[in-house]
């Protein structure tokens, strides 16, 4: 595994230049904690899934884990309400995509790291999810989860990552993109690094 502050996130940071019953089942730490398991998972498998592999394996876990939409409302602050129900769903699908493709990216390789939950705190509207991913030597770098309450259970807003908002981190350079360069511009930027992570895994 690659470690960056930044992208552990898996959040897909721009680099410019369920059903019912689970819903009542899940809590913000198990949220986490599954996801937890599928990157160690994927980590230990990681060469003989490759890039493609790590992506197909993940998508299924980070669209449950993470509320995407959600999210994507958020980074795009003031902006969001101004996009017609088209352009709101294309930056969804990119967004979410750019997610996977930065997490395959990532998550490729394991060498003995573990995850540690420390604690749950109540926020207002969320709880946070306090935990943090050890090396082998013992340093470790924090992860702090935000989660939000949905109809398909309790999903990941933000990573909060050795201190750094990963959500404060997109909205500022989104919605700097599209006042400047409108909304199809981010698109595309979002798209081309989607498009880099593949080219870069062949």
């Amino acid at each position: 595994m690659r470690f960056n502050r930044y992208l552990i996130a898996g959040l897909a940071a721009l680099c410019l230049g369920s059903p019912a019953a689970h819903a009542a089942e899940s809590s913000p730490q198990a949220t986490v904690e599954k996801l937890h398991s599928a990157l160690l998972e994927t980590m230990r498998d990681g060469k003989s899934l490759g890039y493609k592999g790590r992506a197909s394996k993940l998508e299924p876990v980070l669209r449950d884990a993470f509320d995407f939409a959600g999210i994507a409302r958020l980074v795009t602050g003031r902006y969001w309400a101004k996009l017609d129900k088209a352009k709101q769903q294309a930056f969804i699908a990119v967004f979410t995509q750019l997610s996977i493709a930065t997490y395959a990216d990532n998550f490729s390789s394991f060498g003995n790291e573990r995850f540690e939950t420390r604690g749950v705190e109540d926020k207002k509207n969320a709880q946070l999810v306090k935990t943090a991913i050890v090396k082998p030597d013992g340093k470790e770098d924090t992860l702090d989860y935000a989660l939000g309450k949905s109809a398909d259970g309790w999903r990941i807003i933000n990573v909060v990552a050795d201190g750094v908002s990963d959500l404060s981190l997109k909205r500022a350079e989104y919605t700097a993109v599209i006042g400047s360069n409108g909304i199809d511009t981010l698109i595309a930027k979002l798209n081309a690094k989607v498009a880099s992570y593949e080219a870069a895994n062949k």
